[in-house]
């Protein structure tokens, strides 16, 4: 039996109920070189369970993250990863990140039986021997070891062909990707008979981001690029509808039996196409005309081509996957149940319980504003605390009484969120 690089400890009732660490930036140069190691994993388990079983480690041409800020000043997603060196445990680098599996886990189908979804991060290639180790939070946002990887860089079992090539474009470039927001396009639905549709397509949603504010007001710091990978046939699934389609990545709408979500399974071959190009954020644009989308902070954001809410669904699920903004909205069916607790303060920045409201936009509301704000049209274009948010009418508090978090709007995101997607462009370009 061949010696696996890897050991492999699974941690699953290890408690590490504050998660602090002096967390220091280091020198890029000391400790990695160009180029990503992805680790591709299952991810499963039950509504109050989990485990991760390792795919492999493939080889990346791109490290497309900001050489500088190694370390996320952010406390936000589901789970985290810290790389820290072998020798003396120093943290070398962190990312925190949700997925599909975490949203899984607060279904009713997830009370009954057991899930595995495929999952991937990415890490700057390190020159030495690291350890990554995941964390995964509690029901009160507390992370939990649940898993560690020993990686010797060198090792021969990792992947180092390219598992996928496609033809790739730059649709708008401000600079190098060490310091930029990457997004990369992926096409799901366009078949050859489509690409000069999806070229059309790709420059108008390119569009749609730069007509937003505060988008348009940092255009610099962007770059946009479009991966031609086609599918065989046009369009998506619609499975109770009994329309199946032959896609390059295999999505679908009734995603958690939800009509309009629309999402995939299929992280391989995700990741795969989007490792042609360096990308920090993976934009899928499906080739359909049907109501829908959906996205995950850090993960990725889906779109729908050519619906006439199209604009509106692509601004408000890219602040859902690049700045973890929450659904300020309360009044539409949803997937989960119980998706924010009200005795603890939701992680994303743009909605509170008001358990630590310090730590959120207090600081925003002028003196004369109640706290908690009415909802009524006296207070439109303030900064308050109006109840209905997170999916829920009451408990949940939201920043401003209308927003692109909240409804069908365009180029209408309130102050709390502008602010918290610029705190995230800055991250990753200074």
């Amino acid at each position: 039996m061949n010696k696996i690089f890897i050991t492999i400890i699974f941690i699953i009732t290890t408690s590490l109920n504050n998660l602090s660490f002096l967390y220091c930036q280091i020198d890029f140069e000391d400790y990695f070189r160009d180029g990503a190691l992805r680790i591709d994993y299952y991810h499963g388990g039950t509504n109050n369970s989990e485990f991760i079983i390792l795919d492999e480690i493939i080889e990346e041409k791109y490290w497309a993250g900001n050489k500088k800020n190694l370390i996320s000043p952010f406390d936000y997603g589901k789970y985290q990863i810290l790389v820290k060196d072998y020798q003396n445990g120093i943290i070398l680098y962190s990312y925190n990140y949700s997925t599909l599996f975490s949203e899984w886990q607060t279904t009713e189908e997830a009370k009954n039986i057991s899930k595995i979804f495929h999952e991937s991060v990415l890490i700057p290639y390190p020159k030495n021997k690291v350890v990554v180790e995941f964390y995964s939070r509690d029901s009160s946002n507390n992370f939990n070891n649940v898993f560690i990887l020993n990686i010797d860089p060198n090792d021969k079992y990792i992947v180092r062909e390219k598992k996928s090539k496609f033809n790739s474009i730059a649709v708008f470039e401000s600079g190098s990707y060490s310091d930029k927001v990457d997004i990369v396009i992926i096409p799901e639905g366009y078949t050859h008979k489509d690409s000069t549709k999806l070229t059309n397509d790709v420059k108008r949603f390119k569009q749609y981001l730069f007509n937003t504010s505060p988008f348009k007001e940092h255009q610099d710091k962007f770059n946009i690029r479009l991966v031609f990978a086609f599918s065989d046939e046009s369009g998506t699934d619609i499975p109770p509808e009994n329309i199946w389609r032959n896609t390059i990545l295999n999505s679908r709408f009734y995603t958690f039996y939800l009509d309009r979500y629309l999402m995939t399974s299929d992280n391989k071959t995700l990741r795969n196409v989007a490792s042609n190009v360096p990308y920090d954020q993976i934009y899928i644009i499906v080739n359909t005309d049907e109501y829908g989308g959906g996205a995950i902070y850090n993960y990725y954001a889906v779109c729908v081509s050519d619906n006439k809410f199209s604009e509106y669904v692509f601004t408000h699920e890219f602040g859902h996957s690049f700045a973890f903004l929450a659904d300020e909205y309360y009044n539409s069916e949803v997937a989960y149940e119980n998706f924010y607790r009200y005795d603890v303060e939701p992680l994303e920045p743009n909605i509170t319980t008001l358990i630590d409201f310090e730590s959120k936009w207090k600081n925003l509301i002028e003196s004369d504003i109640p706290i908690p704000t009415p909802n009524s049209r006296e207070f439109i274009n303030k900064v308050g605390v109006f109840e209905g948010g997170g999916y829920s009418a009451k408990g949940i508090f939201r920043p401003e009484y209308d927003c692109t978090m909240k409804s069908i709007s365009v180029n209408n995101f309130c102050e709390v969120c502008k602010l918290s997607i610029i705190k995230m462009i800055n991250y990753y370009c200074e």
